[in-house]
């Protein structure tokens, strides 16, 4: 199974951004754990602060990988773009945050990926992209 975790604006500061809400391990530790504890997977990570990257790569992975796994951080709430590209690929999408966006400020409450996701994930720490892994293998 291929699956990759695709992660936006913002969360290559895991570890040091507002520990107080996301914790203070960065995501290459936590990568890490993830590759250990799923090692019949082929996972891969990509990270982006620019929109358009997130774009080009669900363009370049969503027709041939089993699943994508898709924090697009701000961009969720603000995207039409990103939105388009999930709609626009085959790959199953779960859209994933670390945050529970629903106890966060009122513009964090709409997602223009999830109407196009297979499902969505929130709240659960990074444990979440846990789950989300577990959602392709398991389904």
């Amino acid at each position: 199974m291929k699956i990759i975790i695709i992660n936006g604006p913002n969360l290559n500061l895991l570890g040091k951004r507002e520990p107080e809400i996301y914790g203070s391990q960065t995501f290459k530790e936590y990568y890490r754990t993830l590759q250990m504890k799923f090692d019949t997977v082929e996972l891969s990570y990509f990270q982006s602060n620019i929109e358009g990257e997130i774009i080009d790569k669900l363009h370049e992975v969503g027709f041939d990988y089993d699943g994508i796994i898709l924090n697009a951080a701000a961009y969720t709430h603000t995207s039409v773009g990103i939105g388009d590209a999930v709609k626009g690929i085959e790959t199953p999408v779960v859209e994933l945050h670390i945050s529970n966006v629903h106890a966060r400020e009122d513009f964090r409450h709409k997602s223009f990926i999830a109407p196009a996701a297979k499902g969505v994930l929130f709240g659960f720490g990074l444990k979440g992209y846990d789950l989300a892994i577990q959602s392709f293998l398991y389904s």
